[in-house]
């Protein structure tokens, strides 16, 4: 069945009045608010073939239709259209981070809080952290008869001290060679860049001192996961329960138990490619809690390698167009803001 110019706007005209009112959408109204040029009896003829091809749903029976995951994606892939915000909503974007930029944390806070309240969802903030974080160097050092003192450099300075058990320590001598012979291979990798054959290449050269190869490698990856952790402000948690879709209170409980878990968070924000925005619509979110949401996301840039990232969390039925153009406007603001911080640090 193909999905022809008709059948596209009454998607749309179905997606953008649910969008606003929250109700479902019938064929008297479709033919009522807009100017689709068709009679009402073929809007619900074309709303049945939508419906076979899984773009939009019937939630109760003799209700009207709503729009599915499927139909959202479609909508934000191919239909949507861009906004642009008011000179009044581009200043107060502008005047929230101008005027906290010498202090990342209170900037960031801010931020949270000017975006929930421009959108009405909740937002989630990372400070920014350096990205691929990579090993600068490494140092064995006997402490007694059965422990090895490891200490860990990244870059920026990052240090880590870590105690190694072993039946017997080597000598300082020994575990100087043995800690040269890992910097060689190591020094300057990320732990994206630590892979099998680098493992095999580092076993060949410690030879009888292989043995040390695991617990190093496990202190590398906690020294490193400590140097990228991720530090997040949340807003507007509790604009959630204005909308509808969580007026029941197990649904809107187990929204704020997966909201207290950072684990959640950070996967919410993810990893998208640079200033990319990213959207996530109900079942394509990994957390069960959260399948009747939507997830906007993108990241901002503080030096070549530094950076974080901007969640806006809402129903799936929420304004998708104008959330990517505030996000836009702030990661603007932020990284035109950020340029004036010294070496990427907050003064």
């Amino acid at each position: 069945m193909a999905l022809n110019d008709r059948k596209i706007q009454i998607l749309k005209a179905i997606i953008n009045d649910y969008i606003a009112t929250a109700e479902p959408v019938g064929s008297r109204t479709l033919a009522k608010k807009y100017d689709l040029g068709v009679s009402s009896a073929t809007i619900r003829n074309e709303m049945s073939d939508l419906e076979d091809m899984g773009l939009i749903i019937q939630p109760h029976t003799s209700a009207g239709r709503i729009p599915s995951d499927l139909g959202y994606r479609l909508y934000v892939d191919r239909l949507m259209n861009r906004s642009e915000l008011t000179p009044k909503e581009q200043q107060f974007l502008h005047s929230v981070v101008s005027g906290n930029v010498s202090r990342i944390e209170y900037l960031m806070e801010e931020t949270a809080k000017a975006l929930s309240m421009l959108t009405n969802y909740t937002t989630i903030i990372s400070e920014p952290v350096l990205k691929r974080t990579a090993l600068k160097q490494i140092r064995l050092m006997p402490l007694d008869d059965a422990s090895i003192m490891l200490i860990i450099v990244t870059e920026g300075n990052f240090v880590k001290n870590h105690i190694i058990h072993v039946n017997r320590a080597p000598s300082d001598e020994d575990l100087f060679s043995v800690s040269v012979k890992i910097n060689s291979i190591l020094q300057g990798h990320t732990l994206e860049d630590i892979n099998e054959h680098t493992i095999m290449a580092l076993q060949k050269e410690l030879k009888e001192y292989s043995g040390l190869l695991k617990p190093v490698l496990k202190a590398v990856q906690k020294t490193i996961r400590s140097a990228e952790n991720v530090h997040l402000h949340m807003s507007g948690a509790k604009n959630i329960l204005t909308f509808p879709e969580f007026s029941d209170v197990a649904k809107a409980t187990e929204i704020f138990r997966a909201f207290e878990e950072k684990n959640n968070l950070v996967s919410l924000l993810g990893n998208p490619k640079d200033n990319d925005i990213r959207i996530l619509i109900g079942n394509e979110i990994n957390i069960k809690e959260m399948k009747d949401c939507s997830v906007i996301t993108t990241t901002y840039r503080m030096g070549e390698n530094t950076g974080g990232s901007i969640g806006i969390i809402g129903p799936t039925r929420m304004n998708y167009n104008q959330v990517v153009s505030v996000l836009n406007e702030m990661v603007k603001n932020i990284e035109s803001a950020l340029k004036t911080v010294p070496d990427g640090k907050n003064t």
